[in-house]
């Protein structure tokens, strides 16, 4: 399964979830970013890759829905709420991301 995560600048929130995502149960994961100054950009071809798409925040899935409509269509795109308040690999955003995602993946403990 192919998992794509999803923040503004895809420094801290999308990268740590790619890092620790990576490798679990041969999922592949990447990440990228929905504001100009992103790390990684997110594209068409982030999109139709993925199969699983996690936004960190509402802004990002409208974000993806007004530049990438037609892209999305038969894409689950889901919503994790987390906000913009930790830094990469932040412990707490490490149990955050797992306690959200685990309720679409198998994640092992």
């Amino acid at each position: 399964m192919k998992l794509l995560f999803i923040c503004s600048k895809n420094k801290w929130r999308s990268l740590t979830a790619e890092k620790i995502f990576h490798g679990i149960n041969d999922y592949e994961v990447r990440s990228a970013g929905t504001e100009a100054g992103a790390r990684i950009k997110v594209t068409s071809g982030h999109i139709g890759w993925a199969d699983l798409i996690f936004c960190m925040e509402k802004k990002h899935v409208r974000r993806l829905h007004e530049k990438f409509s037609s892209d999305l269509i038969d894409k689950s795109v889901i919503c994790l709420c987390i906000p913009d308040e930790y830094e990469y690999m932040d412990e707490e955003l490490i149990k955050t991301l797992k306690s959200s995602v685990s309720s679409y993946i198998e994640i092992p403990d």
